[in-house]
């Protein structure tokens, strides 16, 4: 993982933390020995503080030195940085930091096994994170205590659910239709009528009697032809569409927001947290 100097990471570093400036502070132990002074800080690319570069006095042999942030504690209203139990031996074995140099993983384990409790334990690089050795990247606790505030938020989501079924078929249904079919229908009809030359004799000529003489009239009749066709009637177009429509909720949701009590006249220092962090 590339670390990066304070002021490449974030040439505004200044504004971010309200006018203060870590470099130049001077670097003390607890029992109020100056070591050395911070020349710069290393931060990863999240912007979280790795390494404090230190430049150590004549008397811990005058070089600059990784002084990983966990094990330091920045006090700015006295403008002083102090450390726990940084030793001459410590310095004088802890590799030469160069500022054009580049940080990598075999670099950090010399300066790591210097600060570690037990100085024979090591980690494999490929799964090596800085949580290996959280106490010399993470800040006193004692002096530095995060609070989580919590927020309810509604979260809106869909769910596509089955609310029906349409089946859409055909079945035969049957009536009794009528239709009318005029027919015609032929038929015999014989008249006997006087006749008008009654009483009146006929030549012999004319008169011939004979028997057997008929006289054939064929007679005919329509009968109805009956017969079924089908025809489409009308058609059937099945489709869907979609209606849309906002559902509205109202929950009541929660939010937890910060009391502060002090007591006597403390002076109280509010600030938001800026993106990278502060130490």
């Amino acid at each position: 993982m590339p670390l990066y100097k304070l002021e490449d990471f974030d040439p505004t570093y200044r504004d971010t933390f309200g006018g203060d400036d870590i470099k130049g502070l001077p670097l003390y132990t607890q029992g109020g020995n100056k070591i050395g002074t911070v020349a710069d800080a290393l931060v990863d690319p999240e912007g979280h503080f790795r390494y404090l570069v230190i430049e150590t006095e004549s008397d811990f042999d005058n070089k600059r030195i990784l002084l990983p942030i966990g094990l330091s504690r920045i006090d700015y209203n006295q403008q002083r940085v102090y450390v726990d139990g940084l030793s001459r031996e410590q310095v004088q074995n802890l590799p030469v930091y160069k500022d054009d140099m580049t940080v990598d993983y075999d670099y950090e384990e010399q300066v790591r096994r210097n600060y570690r409790p037990q100085q024979n334990l090591s980690y494999d690089r490929n799964s090596y994170t800085y949580e290996n050795d959280a106490p010399l990247y993470n800040l006193n606790e004692q002096n530095h205590q995060n609070f989580k505030l919590y927020e309810e938020r509604l979260i809106a989501n869909k769910n596509r659910i089955k609310t029906g079924e349409v089946t859409v078929g055909k079945h035969i249904e049957t009536e009794t239709a009528t239709v009318s079919v005029p027919i015609e229908k032929e038929r015999v009809v014989i008249e006997r009528v006087p006749s008008t030359t009654e009483g009146v004799a006929v030549s012999p000529d004319e008169a011939q009697f004979q028997s057997g003489e008929v006289a054939r009239i064929e007679i005919y009749e329509e009968t109805p032809e009956i017969r079924k066709e089908a025809f489409v009637r009308e058609e059937v177009r099945v489709k869907k569409i979609i209606d849309k429509d906002v559902v509205e909720a109202q929950e009541t949701i929660r939010r937890e927001e910060l009391d502060i009590q002090t007591e006597g006249n403390l002076p109280l220092d509010e600030t938001n947290t800026p993106p990278m962090d502060r130490l």
